[in-house]
């Protein structure tokens, strides 16, 4: 009899495809007929080496990657970006400026990262709350700035961007950590962006960095050696040794990706997932409250309050103790904002998201 899995809606470390842990298993003790695992591997190998090769070739395909982007992996998280992106672009003009679009935890965290090592400004009035992206005719735009930077899909808000902000020319960096591979992107109109895995395409342990190449090479005396990109690129991310394993998920899930049909499968099937939740939160009178602006409603994370304000609270722990004994984890909102927060990343199914609307209509059906 086949055990039945936990449906995992969490924010990250995040579901991954059961084939690619059913393939990860088959090959843990003995890969490709090496007789050791991965974990074991070196990663100077002629073994490892065509993993990351692989990885590298799977992702310039699916995103279509222009030849004048490096491809590299880094540990550290998105949160060692925060510090890696100023530390090698930030002195590539003269002023050492640098614009934050900050509309959540995520990109307002790595604008307070970046002020050690240059002059942040933020282009937009400050928001009162992280439920919208501001208007563009609002942004006041420094053309001197090394490089403009924006967070693609805040995790925590659930607020996602569907246009790419333009610039007028200045480089654009993107943090892509939850939405990575969920849809297709135009990498050619950034200068920069960077991905954790544990969300869309991975487990925690490895971050993607493209970047082009006229971008590397630029870095602040003072970077650290594992942070300076053109060391990493000219090593191809072998200067010390790269999360190993993780890489190796990586592959199996870029696989996955592209044998499901590719970035273009992805976009629709995250809509469909999504749609069907906020359709729902939509017509429940008021009982479910996403405080998202609709525009800018995420994909990938969606938040939402349970009941009136003055009992979100006790109903949001009672359908948090419902939805585990139905076998569902992890949707609880992030400690700072409390609530509900469905992840319906890229291994998430359908069927997954159907659970949820189903438990979710069933209680408000016996609480309104």
């Amino acid at each position: 009899m086949e055990e039945k899995r936990t449906i995992n809606f969490g924010a990250g470390p995040a579901k991954l495809p059961e084939s690619v842990l059913l393939q990860a298993q088959k090959e843990l003790i003995n890969y490709n007929g090496t007789g050791i695992s991965v974990l074991e591997m070196s990663h100077r190998s002629s073994d490892f080496d065509k993993i990351m090769n692989t990885t590298e070739n799977l992702l310039r395909e699916l995103l279509n990657i222009p030849d004048n982007y490096k491809v590299m992996f880094f540990q550290g998280g998105g949160s060692g970006q925060f510090s890696a992106v100023p530390l090698n672009l930030i002195g590539l003009k003269g002023d050492k400026c640098a614009e934050y679009i900050v509309t959540g935890t995520w990109s307002s965290k790595a604008a307070k990262e970046a002020e050690k090592y240059g002059n942040i400004n933020v282009v937009h009035p400050k928001l009162d709350s992280y439920t919208k992206i501001p208007d563009p005719s609002s942004w006041t735009l420094n053309p001197s700035a090394s490089y403009v930077y924006y967070c693609c899909n805040e995790t925590v808000h659930g607020v996602e961007w569907n246009f790419v902000p333009d610039t007028a020319g200045v480089v654009l960096v993107s943090d892509m950590s939850s939405n990575f591979l969920s849809r297709s992107v135009d990498v050619s109109k950034f200068g920069l962006i960077f991905a954790g895995a544990q969300k869309n395409v991975g487990c925690a342990g490895v971050t993607v960095v493209i970047v082009r190449e006229d971008l590397v090479g630029g870095a602040l005396s003072d970077c650290p050696i594992v942070l300076d990109y053109k060391v990493q690129a000219d090593n191809k991310s072998l200067y010390n040794t790269p999360p190993c394993f993780s890489i190796y998920i990586m592959n199996l899930v870029l696989e996955w990706i592209k044998n499901s049909g590719g970035t273009a499968a992805m976009d629709s099937l995250n809509k469909q997932k999504s749609s069907m939740i906020y359709d729902l939160i939509n017509a429940s009178d008021g009982f479910y409250m996403c405080p998202v602006d609709v525009p800018c409603r995420s994909r990938m994370n969606v938040p939402f309050r349970v009941g009136k304000r003055e009992e979100n609270e006790a109903l949001e722990k009672k359908f948090l103790e419902g939805a585990s004994k139905r076998g569902m984890i992890s949707l609880k909102g992030h400690r700072s904002v409390g609530g509900i927060r469905a992840s319906l990343y890229n291994a998430v199914t359908l069927e997954d998201a159907q659970v949820l609307a189903a438990y979710m209509k069933e209680f408000l059906k016996e609480h309104q």
